[in-house]
């Protein structure tokens, strides 16, 4: 059998081979940012990174997982991509949120993070250019759809350049040391929500109150006796709270989608996902007739939501995700017939589909 000290210096080898192809890769980053900033374009461009990560899946023929090639890959492109210039994220704050969480996740460590109070105020930062890119919540698969961000949408010109999906864990969090001290809980409505059945299982008799995110309520549990939070592990170690339960979310398969905002729409990959909104004329069969192109081309679709336009009683505007891109032949002329039968039709971006 191989001695261990023999194996450990095989991998220091390694090690410092890996190292220098770091270097020599960050001298290629290092003239393409140069390139992008004299031409004004992008920092961030999903569709490179996502086409670099499928590749080298296909051609593993290694003991990595895919999975393990996407983080290591991932975490590579968060350390370049800061690495010549700080790119500034907005986020739905404070900091301790999912979406913060979610933010971090994308972007890394070496990015600067924006937290405002309100989803208008992520667009609004993007849009004054005083933030590169924007993160909001879109949907959850437990309690679905975040309204107000497709409300946004409608006036916003803003495109979806990538999206997040992050596995929610939730946990009650005080600073008491016993949940038999808890008399009141505070969390965001969603995240009450996800946790209903533990709640009255296990404290059924707590008064509840809502907060406009899980940070606040974790900031109002700092201040009050025999008050919990419901929120994430990392707002309990960021400001210092007891966790009295963990993973107490009432379905294990609980993940929700954000989407990141930008000036640009993204390449395609090949896996893609196209977001967009349309209004309908009134007229019998409307409907019918906007989803037949999806079907006559074989496109798939994976979400439609319909919400008030606000500008006439009983009018509405429908949110349509569906596999593809918006230059594929096939998406191109399914979007053609469908504009023929809308009042308006925008196409929100065409970005990778996140690999679970």
């Amino acid at each position: 059998m191989e001695k261990i000290e023999n194996i450990r210096k095989k991998i220091d080898e390694i090690d410092e081979e890996i190292l220098k192809l770091l270097n020599l890769r960050a001298k290629q980053v290092k003239k393409i940012f140069e390139i992008k900033s004299k031409k004004n374009k992008p920092l961030f461009d999903p569709s490179r990174e996502n086409r670099i990560i499928e590749k080298l899946i296909e051609k593993n023929k290694g003991i990595l997982k895919p999975e393990d090639i996407k983080i290591i890959m991932e975490t590579i492109f968060k350390v370049y991509r800061g690495m010549f210039r700080e790119i500034v994220i907005a986020y739905l704050g404070p900091e301790g949120t999912f979406t913060h969480q979610a933010a971090l996740a994308k972007f890394g460590e070496k990015a600067k993070y924006i937290p405002v109070k309100t989803i208008d105020e992520v667009f609004r930062e993007v849009e004054k250019q005083r933030a590169d890119y924007g993160v909001v919540p879109i949907e959850n698969s437990i309690e679905g759809v975040v309204t107000h961000t497709l409300d946004v949408f409608v006036e916003s010109d803003l495109k979806i350049t990538s999206e997040i999906l992050l596995e929610i864990h939730q946990f009650l969090l005080s600073k008491e040391n016993s949940i038999k001290n808890v008399k009141k809980i505070y969390s965001h409505p969603q995240a009450i929500a996800q946790c209903r059945n533990w709640i009255s299982e296990n404290l059924p008799d707590i008064e509840i109150y809502e907060t406009e995110s899980t940070a606040s309520a974790v900031k109002k549990t700092m201040k009050e006796k025999k008050s919990a939070a419901i929120g994430s592990e990392i707002a309990a170690n960021m400001y210092n709270l007891n966790i009295l339960a963990e993973r107490i979310e009432d379905f294990r398969e609980n993940f929700t989608r954000f989407l990141v905002i930008g000036n640009n729409f993204t390449e395609r990959t090949g896996r893609d996902k196209t977001s967009i909104l349309f209004s309908i004329k009134d007229r019998v069969g409307a409907l019918h007739d906007i989803l037949v192109p999806f079907k006559k081309e074989k496109i798939n679709l994976t979400r439609i939501e319909s919400r008030p336009s606000k500008k006439k009683a009983w009018e509405y505007v429908f949110f349509v995700d569906f596999i593809g891109h918006k230059d594929d032949e096939s998406v191109r002329r399914a979007l053609k017939d469908v504009e023929k039968s809308t009042v308006f039709l925008k196409v929100l971006g065409s970005y990778p589909m996140e690999r679970r």
